[in-house]
């Protein structure tokens, strides 16, 4: 069974947003001084959001073309191989 371009899109953006989460932390230092009255350190100063939305997307593009390639070959397939049901 082949997949759609709608199922391999979502699955793209499902793996991006993931990503995203993974990669947003990298370099990320909070400010010297806290907030006198909070404590809080605000956000950073520079979060280079461009740079790791190109990390983001990279890092994405391999796994969703490693998923796209396990889901299209025969090893996950329900219909043969070793997750085929049996039948009686």
């Amino acid at each position: 069974m082949r997949t759609t371009p709608f199922n391999a899109s979502v699955l793209f953006a499902l793996i991006w947003i993931i990503s995203l989460f993974a990669v947003l932390p990298i370099g990320i230092r909070p400010n010297d001084e806290a907030d006198e009255h909070s404590g809080w350190r605000g956000a950073p100063a520079n979060p280079r959001l461009w740079f790791k939305a190109g990390l983001t997307t990279v890092i994405a593009l391999v796994v969703w073309a490693g998923c796209m390639a396990l889901i299209e070959s025969d090893y996950l397939s329900f219909r043969s191989g070793w997750l085929a049901m049996h039948e009686y």
